[in-house]
């Protein structure tokens, strides 16, 4: 009898959406928008902007973003120093964008959007570039330093990641309204 992989994809789904779940509402709607964002899933400032100021950040987030294409093509594929520049500067410019929106509130939500935006293979690369963005003038103080105390020593130093892709990435599901069914 053979074994399936099937399980094990379940139980890490299972995962990530129990870590999407603990993330509070404005960060996950964060996440969702900047996602249909990063993935050109839908009309962004049709879905989510609720006013002016809000259809603005998500005009400004989608200029940020056009570079993801160019930073998933950058990845290093080893700690080479030569390659380093053309994915960290542009990576650390989105993460400040994203940091200074105030929506992600540590390095968990930071690593969620992240693994979904670029991939699995950017995940040895997120700790350097949150904690650059993170350090950056542009937030205030006090929220650079709870950015900075919310990465975990583990994660900082991690000798080694998990190349496996994220397999849950959260959308946007309208409410349905159920008919003749007990609530």
């Amino acid at each position: 009898m053979g074994t399936s992989a099937k399980p094990a994809e379940g139980a890490n789904t299972l995962n990530e959406l129990k870590e999407f779940a603990g993330f509070d509402k404005g960060t996950q709607r964060y996440i969702r928008r900047s996602l249909d964002i990063g993935f050109q899933r839908t009309d962004a400032i049709g879905l989510w902007s609720r006013d002016p100021i809000e259809a603005a950040s998500i005009k400004a987030q989608t200029k940020v973003y056009s570079r993801l294409d160019s930073v998933r093509a950058q990845v290093p594929e080893d700690s080479g120093l030569d390659r380093v520049e053309p994915f960290m500067a542009p990576l650390v410019t989105m993460s400040a964008f994203d940091l200074g929106q105030d929506r992600l509130s540590g390095f968990a939500a930071y690593r969620f959007l992240y693994e979904r935006l670029i991939g699995a293979a950017a995940r040895p690369w997120l700790p350097g570039a949150f904690c650059a963005a993170a350090a950056l003038p542009h937030l205030h103080p006090e929220k650079r330093r709870t950015l900075l105390q919310s990465i975990s020593e583990a994660a900082a130093t991690a000798p080694g990641w998990s190349n496996r892709e994220p397999v849950f990435y959260p959308e946007w599901v309208d409410k349905v309204e159920m008919s003749g069914a007990a609530n």
